[in-house]
């Protein structure tokens, strides 16, 4: 889809109903609901975060999706792939200006060139303890990204037609926090397998966007 059709068809998305945890639970891994009940407790004290969906037009004025792979480091969300954001800082205002600015800081978009269009389900994230916001925004330009090089290992551009294709739904095997190995779904997208909140949170943006047509 062109970003000129986009625009047209995102005036609709104000409006429309977020389907939160039927989207998100559709990507959960299958001991999500467990992990939640064995860390109920922990969600009172949770840090926050902000993070953003940011649509763009690339160069041929196709719509697409910009997503980070985090650089590998000791911690529980080493080399994978999220959106731009982070935590909450004294600093900003709200979880909005939190998503917006880590946008910049991580791939360089500029603050003023950014547009939030709608607020999203919050996700927790029981291994790292965040509750996390995230934000569905747009671009009007065709962003010159800059990564963050200590924390971004590189940037990685999906066109909205690859992302919803319905074909990149795959399962991946990962290892729970008891040392047992199970399949959990998965988006593979430009060649990375996306899983955990990350898909959680682009499933319900999928959901939102098939509504649109």
């Amino acid at each position: 889809m062109n970003f000129d059709e986009f625009l047209k068809s995102l005036l609709k998305i104000k409006n429309i109903q977020l389907p939160a945890e039927a989207s998100q639970f559709k990507m959960a891994p299958p001991f999500r609901k467990e992990l939640l009940k064995q860390t109920e407790n922990n969600i009172k004290t949770a840090k926050q975060a902000g993070v953003l969906a940011l649509f763009y037009p690339n160069s041929n004025n196709i719509t697409t999706l910009v997503l980070i792979l985090r650089k590998t480091y000791k911690g529980v969300h080493s080399a994978q792939v999220a959106f731009p954001g982070g935590k909450l800082e004294h600093s900003d205002a709200s979880l909005k200006h939190t998503a917006i600015r880590e946008t910049f800081e991580e791939i360089g978009v500029p603050i003023s060139s950014i547009e939030i269009i709608k607020t999203l389900s919050q996700v927790y994230i029981p291994p790292s303890n965040f509750y996390v916001q995230p934000f569905l925004g747009i671009s009007s330009l065709t962003p010159n990204f800059i990564k963050q090089d200590d924390e971004v290992e590189s940037i990685i551009e999906v066109s909205l037609q690859h992302f919803l294709d319905e074909n990149i739904i795959v399962k991946k095997t990962v290892k729970t926090s008891y040392n047992v190995e199970v399949e959990v779904p998965a988006f593979k997208l430009n060649g990375h397998v996306v899983w955990g909140a990350t898909a959680m949170m682009l499933s319900e943006i999928k959901d939102l966007i098939k509504q649109l047509n």
